[in-house]
């Protein structure tokens, strides 16, 4: 079984950061990916796409990046449901992330980082229990 994905494009809004109930760290952005075909009037389409990530690679997207900034996301797609408010049961989707590649330089320009300085898990699956996810 195989289930990897690699997306390029822009950030939508300024990741959110929060900490679970025992203290890891999680953000959450979208991007949006343009379609590589145009329509039927002659327009490209977009995809706006959540991504999640976790730990130390969360503090990193969340302190580094903005609305705007291009990135490569390397993850995989997971399907989880939810209850809603109204007591409705949800289905989200998105790409938890492994991988965060930093493509174009910050609009302030004060960082040192490379333009594609890669930040990543260092591999190996992650350990989590229900007290570690933040839904």
């Amino acid at each position: 079984m195989l289930n990897r994905v690699i997306l390029i494009g822009r950030l939508t809004h300024d990741p959110e950061l929060r900490y679970t109930g025992s203290g890891v760290a999680v953000s959450n952005f979208s991007l949006a990916v343009d379609r590589p075909f145009v329509n039927q009037q002659g327009e490209r389409e977009t995809d706006f796409i959540r991504i999640v990530t976790w730990r130390k690679l969360a503090e990193i997207c969340a302190s580094n990046l903005g609305k705007g900034r291009l990135v490569a996301v390397e993850g995989r797609i997971q399907v989880r449901s939810y209850e809603s408010k109204e007591g409705e049961r949800r289905q989200a989707t998105e790409v938890v992330a492994d991988n965060v590649r930093f493509l174009d330089w910050p609009k302030d320009k004060q960082s040192s980082k490379s333009p594609t300085e890669d930040f990543s898990l260092g591999g190996g699956d992650l350990d989590l229990g229900d007290e570690d996810l933040p839904f």
